[in-house]
C-alpha cells in the first residue's frame, strides 16, 4: 500500500517537472524567435535608409489617360509666338515636351527668326535645304511666312497660335516697348496715345509695328493697311488656312485643354506657371480692368487696331464653338483638373507659396528673367531641399525663355571644349551665356540687338533689301 502511494507521488512529481520543462522550452523558443525577428527588422532599417519619396510623380513620357483615347502624340508642331499674349508660357511647354523626348528643335541663329523681317528658312540653325533635316518643333518669334516655314517643318506639322484682346495687348506693348517704339515714346502715357494715335504714329519709323495691329503684323499681314471688311476677311481666311487651332490668352486654361487634346499630349505637358509676367501696378479708382483707360479710349484703341480686333472677334467666336464641341461640362472638369495639378506643382516647386518675385530677389542668376520696358518682369525661385528628379522637373517649368533656348542650342550643336587659360575657371554651360548675366538678369542692350534685329540697322530699307537678297537665293520664296 505504502509502495503504491510512493509510486503515485513519483509519477505526479515527474509529470510536474516535465510540464515545467515544456513551459520553459516554449518560453525559450518564443524569446529566440522574437529576437531573430527584431534583429531582422533592425538590421534592415539600418542597412537600407529610408528613401525620400518624390513630392509629386511625373507621368511617363508617352503615358496616356482615359480622356485621350488611343491617339498618338503629335511631335511635329509649329507655334507662331505672337507678342504679349502669354506666348512665352506656351513656348516653355513646347521646350519641355521636346526636351524630355529628345526631339529636334528648329532654333533661330539668335533668339528670333530675323524678326521683324518676314521669316526665311535660312534663319533656322542647321537648316540645309527643304526637309533635309527632320525638325520637330518650331516656336520662337518670327513674322510668319508660310512658304518658308513649310520648307523647314514636315508636311504633317500641327500649326497653332494665340491671340489677345487688342486693348489689353496695347497696354502690355506700351509698357514693354515704350523705349523702342517711337509712337509710344512720344506719348505721355497710353491714355494720351489712345486719344489720338495718328498724332504719334509714323509708319516709316522702325519698331512702330509694336504700336499698331501687332497681331496682324506677326501673322505676316500688312498692319498699316486701311481697314475694310473684305481685307479683314481675307486676312482671317489666310490665318484659318494656315493654322489648325487659335488659342485665346484671356481663356488660357480652356486653351490648354483644347491644345492638349488636339496634340494628344499628357496633362503634365500643358501644366505651367505664368512666365514673363509683368509686375502689376494698382490703379485706384479705375473700373476698367486696371488699364487706366476710359471706355471711349478703349473704343479708340480697338478702332486704331481694327484689323487685330476683327481677327480677335472672329477667332473668339471660333474658340467657343470648339468649346461647345468639346462639351461644357467636360471642359469644366478638365480645367479643374488642370488647375489642381498646377496648384500642387506650385506648392511643391516654388518658394513664397508660388508667388512670382522680382528678378533682383532671385538668388540663382541663371533663372532670372530678362528685364525690358517700364515695369519689372517677374520670375520664380525653387523650394530648397527638393530631391534631384523633382528639382529638375521644377526647374524646367520656371526656366526663362532665353536661358532655355541657349540650353537646347548647346545640346543640339555641342561645341568641343576649349582649354581654359591659366588661372581661369572653365566655363559652365549650365550658367548660361556670359553676356546674359547682370544684377537684374540679362543686359538689355546686347540681348535686344539679338532679340530685335532692327536695333542694329539704320533703316527699314536696309532690312527689307537684306531680306529680298536672301529670298532670291532661296527658291520658292514670295514677297508677302
Amino acid at each position: 500500500m505504502a509502495f503504491r502511494r510512493k509510486a503515485r507521488r513519483m509519477r505526479l512529481l515527474g509529470c510536474y517537472r516535465l510540464g515545467l520543462l515544456w513551459k520553459a522550452l516554449l518560453v525559450f523558443l518564443a524569446i529566440v524567435f522574437a529576437g531573430q525577428l527584431l534583429g531582422v527588422i533592425f538590421s534592415k532599417s539600418s542597412m537600407q535608409p529610408e528613401r525620400p519619396n518624390p513630392l509629386f510623380s511625373l507621368s511617363p513620357l508617352d503615358s496616356q489617360d482615359s480622356s485621350l483615347g488611343s491617339c498618338r502624340p503629335h511631335t511635329h508642331v509649329m507655334f507662331l509666338k505672337t507678342h504679349k499674349t502669354a506666348s512665352s508660357t506656351v513656348l516653355n511647354m513646347l521646350y519641355r515636351f521636346g526636351d524630355e523626348r529628345s526631339l529636334r528643335f528648329a532654333l533661330p541663329l539668335g533668339y528670333q527668326f530675323g524678326y521683324p523681317l518676314p521669316f526665311n528658312a535660312h534663319r533656322v540653325k542647321g537648316y540645309r535645304g527643304p526637309h533635309v533635316v527632320d525638325f520637330s518643333i518650331m516656336g520662337n518669334h518670327m513674322r510668319f511666312h508660310k512658304p518658308e516655314v513649310d520648307k523647314v517643318m514636315p508636311s504633317d506639322t500641327f500649326y497653332f497660335s494665340i491671340l489677345r484682346d487688342p486693348v489689353a495687348l496695347a497696354e502690355s506693348s506700351y509698357a514693354y516697348y515704350k523705349a523702342v517704339a517711337p509712337a509710344f515714346k512720344r506719348a505721355k502715357g497710353l491714355a494720351d496715345f489712345a486719344e489720338d494715335p495718328q498724332q504719334f504714329y509714323d509708319p516709316r519709323l522702325r519698331n512702330n509695328h509694336y504700336a499698331r495691329n501687332l497681331l496682324w503684323f506677326d501673322f505676316g499681314l500688312d498692319h498699316n493697311a486701311n481697314f475694310s471688311e473684305s481685307l479683314a476677311r481675307k486676312g482671317e481666311l489666310a490665318v484659318r488656312r494656315a493654322f489648325s487651332l487659335i488659342l485665346l490668352s484671356e481663356h488660357f486654361d480652356q486653351s490648354m485643354v483644347l491644345l492638349r487634346h488636339a496634340l494628344c499630349w499628357p496633362l503634365d505637358a500643358v501644366v505651367s506657371f505664368s512666365l514673363n509676367a509683368r509686375q502689376q501696378k494698382s490703379n485706384k479708382g479705375s473700373s476698367n480692368g486696371g488699364l487706366g483707360l476710359s471706355d471711349e479710349q478703349r473704343r479708340k484703341l480697338r478702332e486704331w487696331n481694327a484689323l487685330d480686333w476683327h481677327l480677335y472677334q472672329a477667332f473668339n467666336h471660333t474658340f467657343w464653338e470648339e468649346v461647345e464641341k468639346f462639351g461644357r461640362a467636360r471642359m469644366e472638369s478638365e480645367v479643374a483638373l488642370l488647375r489642381s495639378r498646377r496648384d500642387l506643382m506650385a506648392r511643391v516647386c516654388l518658394r513664397d507659396g508660388g508667388r512670382p518675385v522680382e528678378a533682383s530677389r532671385i538668388r540663382d542668376k541663371t533663372i532670372r528673367p530678362f528685364q525690358s520696358g517700364l515695369v519689372k518682369i517677374l520670375g520664380y525661385e525653387l523650394q530648397p531641399g527638393l530631391n534631384n528628379a523633382t528639382n529638375q522637373a521644377c526647374l524646367k517649368m520656371i526656366r526663362p525663355e532665353i536661358q532655355y533656348k541657349d540650353l537646347l542650342d548647346a545640346r543640339q550643336f555641342p561645341r568641343s571644349p576649349q582649354p581654359a587659360a591659366a588661372g581661369v575657371a572653365p566655363y559652365k554651360k549650365e550658367m548660361g551665356h556670359p553676356r546674359m548675366m547682370e544684377r537684374g538678369g540679362m543686359r538689355v542692350g546686347e540681348r535686344e540687338r539679338e532679340w530685335d534685329r532692327s536695333w542694329a540697322t539704320p533703316s527699314w530699307g536696309r532690312l527689307w533689301s537684306k531680306w529680298r537678297m536672301t529670298s532670291k537665293n532661296s527658291p520658292g520664296t514670295h514677297s508677302p
